[in-house]
């Protein structure tokens, strides 16, 4: 028996494969004031198995479903249990796409947070704000200053 293909680009994945969705604090940018918005993002192996180890995250909750479930259709699909302002990231379905594929090769990640739950004792913490849309800007005074001899053959 074989499984329906969850996507015509991702041939290797099936619409039962798992997938995490994590719901992360991120902040814009705007008129110079800084604002919380809620945004939906696939969670690779990864980075949930460095996030168990207790780093800090800005990750309120991970709910761990298929990529069938999210990638329904040509739009994606927000988790039910997200709150109605949740957004989705940039290039929300590529990354889905690939964080399945993490899964599948790294199996026993899905251990963690098993098919159908939702985990939500991270060490979540906002103290480095993961701002959308900053600029950088590159100064002169950014450059390292290097010895006159370093590319010179001793």
């Amino acid at each position: 028996m074989t499984t329906a293909a969850a996507l015509p680009n991702a041939s290797d994945l099936t619409v039962d494969d798992y997938l995490l969705v994590g719901l992360a604090a991120c902040f814009i940018k705007e008129d110079g004031e800084v604002f919380q918005v809620k945004v939906a993002e696939p969670i690779p192996s990864a980075a949930l198995e460095a996030i168990v180890k207790g780093i800090p995250t800005s990750y309120e909750l991970a709910t761990a479903t298929t990529i069938g479930a999210v990638l329904a259709g040509d739009a994606p699909q927000m988790p039910a249990n997200f709150p109605a302002e949740a957004q989705f990231c940039d290039e929300f379905v590529n990354r889905a796409i690939a964080a399945a594929r993490t899964y599948k090769s790294r199996h026993v990640a899905t251990q963690h947070v098993p098919l159908g739950t939702t985990k939500t004792d991270f060490n979540y913490s906002i103290d480095r704000k993961r701002v959308l849309n900053s600029d950088r800007i590159v100064k002169t005074e950014d450059n390292v200053k290097q010895h006159a001899y370093t590319h010179q053959v001793l």
